[in-house]
């Protein structure tokens, strides 16, 4: 991932932000949508992108495109570069590949000790019981 090449295809639209602020929400565009083309990146290598592909496979359009937005505060720029961090974040999160879980089996002495736990309680509650007549 070339992090320099990707911020120069990010692409920026400002929006009017809904919600409280009163006459300041209505004439001024604080709401930062990000759009990124997955498929047409050259910031991304073939594998980086089949990745994003299986990993964003909800987030993306039938394009490629990539589409965050951010109005948390009331300034452009702050939203702009909110909306950049979590967009990196949200990429290096995607692009992280887990190592695959190996099964593991219980030790026999958990087993045995989780068994003899088992028979305790179940003889403290039958020793509750009336006894039969």
């Amino acid at each position: 991932m070339q992090r320099q090449q990707i911020e120069n295809e990010l692409q920026f639209k400002m929006i009017r932000a809904s919600g409280a602020g009163g006459q300041h929400v209505n004439k001024v565009a604080t709401k930062v949508v990000l759009n990124f083309n997955v498929f047409d990146s050259q910031g991304l290598t073939e594998e980086e992108k089949e990745l994003l592909k299986t990993t964003l496979n909800t987030r993306l359009t039938n394009r490629g495109q990539l589409q965050l937005s951010c109005s948390d505060t009331r300034s452009q720029l702050r939203n702009k570069r909110l909306v950049t961090q979590r967009f990196f974040d949200l990429l290096e999160q995607s692009l992280t590949v887990n190592k695959p879980r190996k099964a593991t089996r219980p030790s026999r002495g958990v087993v045995r000790k989780r068994l003899e736990n088992k028979k305790k309680q179940s003889k403290k509650k039958t020793d509750r019981k009336p006894p039969d007549v």
